[in-house]
């Protein structure tokens, strides 16, 4: 009986040097690792002061300090970011859509800050102010040399005070004066929502914003009058925003208890599951999410949930890919960092994060998920679907590319002013869904292009003059010459051949400008939506109740395809 004791006295006395030993190896490694940060911070504190005792002219400590701090965030990911106390007004309206100001946004023009588009029913519009105006000073102070965050700034502050605005119209000789009261500004998550028809409803959602689920449900219960038998959310070049706004979207249309998303970081506080807590608006509707490169975070969540628990189709364009989550942590001084605490994981359990930061290239890059560790999931239904890369739309649609003459043609501000000169000689057009721009209105466009000189480059152009080099230096240039020249000919941009050619792209172009001149945002959705053709092939496969259904049989898979 006592050699048993004695036995078990043995196994206490070790177990006990094992429990010891791990808490000193772990007392060892965490002091090892608080020395390291200690050290390293006296490197930087000692270094920072040599340099701005020592180095040959007037260093901006704050602007040291802050390069030193975005470019060591940089290194991580682009979403762990400083935000400074005089940062904090655009970070606000970032998660919230909110801010005080004249409700208008600026853009650089030809090195001056231009009104790009007021918003419908706030000041800049109640006041008179048009797309096209140059803001020449903001309360006396010239904007000249100023850059577009410069302008902002002194265009907001406190609401319900004015703000005195220098403008130069083109077409008008004389620059004019106007106080504007800046008011609370919101932007509509919801910018427009309505019936396609008799049987489509449709909701258009820019970002996830604060409250933006209830702006959402607003619309389905006022579009659910209509009695619709689907829904086509469009969530294209969503960036994202709240995740707990993306849950509350998707309960609107899963059963109550439904796993939406899960969090999973390094601290375990930010191991969170979160469902479906409230009884849905409609599990029956026939559903179809838009995407596109630009949709991404909380909007991916959304895709992704609702594609995983096969509760409708997900159409268009593969997703951005961006899997992981950010929490905002107070610092000195009122300032805060966003930081990446933790990666989301749809119902199927992938993560959909497409790039790799954790394992950066040589030279610092950063690549896809390599395709060695992408995994296989599944749907509720059983349908395959896999991690590392974005949403994949169960009907994958290539977005449109737009022809290097439309891209330099917006790019030079060409369709922007002609938009504004149209504006100035006419007071008004048909509504939305029924302007065109006409063969003479174009036939002015072509004119305006060419009487100022414009010239543009052919991507074409640029690689066969790369593959002529290539050909010279492997000396096969002179076998046929000929032939490349001629080519050379073909592909040297046209502008009178161009502007045939791409007729229709360009109309479409300066209609959906000319028609956000008369009527704002809402009214440019509205003209788009009859030509948009992953809105009508949505219309299309959700109008088909059979073919709606068998996108959701076990056994589909839904490729992975690399942008």
């Amino acid at each position: 009986m006592r050699r048993k004791n004695m036995n078990w006295k043995k196994i206490w006395i070790g177990a006990l040097i094992v429990i010891v030993a791990g808490i000193g190896f772990y007392s060892f490694n965490r002091d090892e690792r608080n020395f390291e940060i200690a050290k390293n911070l006296e490197i930087y504190y000692s270094l920072f002061r040599e340099l701005n005792m020592f180095y040959v002219d007037e260093v901006n400590p704050n602007k040291l300090v802050k390069t030193s701090i975005d470019e060591m965030l940089q290194s991580l990911d682009p979403y762990t970011n400083f935000i400074s106390e005089d940062q904090m007004e655009d970070f606000r309206f970032m998660t919230t859509g909110e801010y005080a100001g004249i409700g208008a946004l600026i853009g650089n023009h030809d090195g001056k800050v231009v009104i790009s588009e007021p918003y419908e029913g706030f000041p800049a519009q109640k006041f008179g102010l048009r797309a096209g105006d140059i803001i020449l000073e903001v309360e006396g102070k010239v904007t000249e040399n100023m850059t577009t965050e410069d302008v902002s700034n002194l265009l907001k502050g406190p609401a319900k005070k004015p703000v005195k605005i220098k403008l130069q119209r083109p077409g008008e000789r004389k620059p004019f004066e106007v106080d504007v009261i800046r008011e609370k500004i919101s932007i509509d998550a919801v910018p427009y929502f309505g019936m396609l028809d008799k049987n489509t409803a449709y909701i258009r959602l820019s970002n996830f914003t604060v409250n933006c689920s209830e702006d959402v449900k607003k619309a389905f219960l006022d579009l659910k009058k209509n009695d619709p038998e689907s829904l086509i959310l469009d969530l294209r070049s969503n960036p994202g925003g709240l995740l707990q706004e993306a849950v509350k979207i998707v309960n609107f249309f899963v059963p109550q208890g439904s796993e939406i998303v899960s969090t999973k970081g390094k601290v375990k506080q930010w191991d969170k599951t979160y469902t479906a807590t409230s009884v849905p608006l409609d599990t029956t509707i026939r559903i179809a999410i838009l995407t596109n490169r630009g949709s991404a975070s909380a909007s991916e969540i959304v895709a992704g949930a609702i594609q995983d628990l096969d509760r409708g189709l997900v159409v268009g364009a593969r997703t951005f890919g961006k899997g992981l989550v950010q929490t905002t942590r107070d610092l000195s001084y009122n300032a805060k960092l966003k930081v990446t605490t933790a990666k989301y994981y749809i119902p199927s359990g992938r993560c959909i994060q497409a790039l790799d930061y954790t394992h950066r290239n040589e030279d610092g890059s950063v690549g896809y998920v390599p395709d060695s560790l992408i995994s296989e999931f599944t749907t509720k239904k059983g349908r395959k679907v896999y991690d590392g890369g974005g949403i994949v739309p169960d009907v994958v649609l290539d977005s449109e590319q737009l022809s290097n003459l439309s891209i330099a043609l917006l790019s030079e501000f060409k369709v922007f002013d002609f938009a504004t000169n149209f504006t100035n000689e006419t007071k008004s057009i048909a509504a939305p869904e029924e302007f065109e721009v006409t063969e003479e209105t174009y036939n002015k466009f072509a004119a305006f292009v060419k009487e100022d000189d414009f010239e543009y480059e052919s991507e074409s152009k640029h690689m066969l003059e790369d593959l002529i080099e290539v050909a010279k230096d492997e000396k096969y240039y002179s076998l046929a010459q000929k032939e490349f020249e001629t080519l050379q000919a073909r592909l040297e941009p046209q502008l009178d051949k161009d502007l045939v050619g791409f007729k229709d792209e360009i109309k479409s172009l300066l209609r959906h400008e000319i028609v956000s001149r008369y009527y704002y945002q809402k009214g440019a959705i509205r003209s788009s939506l009859g030509d948009d053709t992953v809105i009508q092939r949505a219309i299309d496969e959700l109008g088909s109740p059979m073919g709606y259904t068998g996108y959701f049989e076990p056994g589909i898979i839904i490729t992975m395809k690399r942008p």
